[in-house]
């Protein structure tokens, strides 16, 4: 299978799992993905991750979180750079995702971060996702 935007499809899994109420689910590993994951891990929006193999295939294990009432943490992924369309952002116009109660995913010079980080640290980049 090729996937342009593998990206895209690792966020639409998430989402599905989400909505289906999976506890984990895999998704073809990546250094981004797990860059991508280790963020959502330290932002409290996953339980955790952990790369493994499947079949000889590498493959990132993501186990979902939820809360107290099962509600998702995660409410909703949403890709914003895609290969079509890629989204550059200065570090003046990192804005907050949601009022501040989402965060946005980013690719800098200084490697993948929040747009939070980002912006303390003075750099721009890809927005890559936002998540809340």
């Amino acid at each position: 299978m090729n996937l342009t935007d593998p990206v895209a499809d690792f966020l639409t899994r998430i989402r599905n799992s989400i909505r289906a109420r999976h506890q984990k689910l895999d998704v073809p590993a990546s250094k981004l993905k797990s860059e991508i994951a280790r963020i959502l891990k330290e932002e409290g929006y996953i339980a955790n991750f952990k790369p493994t193999e499947e079949n000889g295939q590498k493959v990132i294990r993501v186990y979902l979180k939820y809360g107290p009432n099962n509600e998702a943490v995660i409410r909703d992924l949403q890709r914003v750079s895609r290969p079509g369309c890629r989204v550059y952002l200065g570090r003046d116009e990192i804005r907050r995702v949601q009022g501040g109660l989402g965060i946005s995913i980013m690719t800098t010079p200084k490697g993948v971060m929040t747009g939070r980080q980002a912006r303390r640290e003075g750099v721009g980049g890809e927005i890559l996702c936002e998540v809340w």
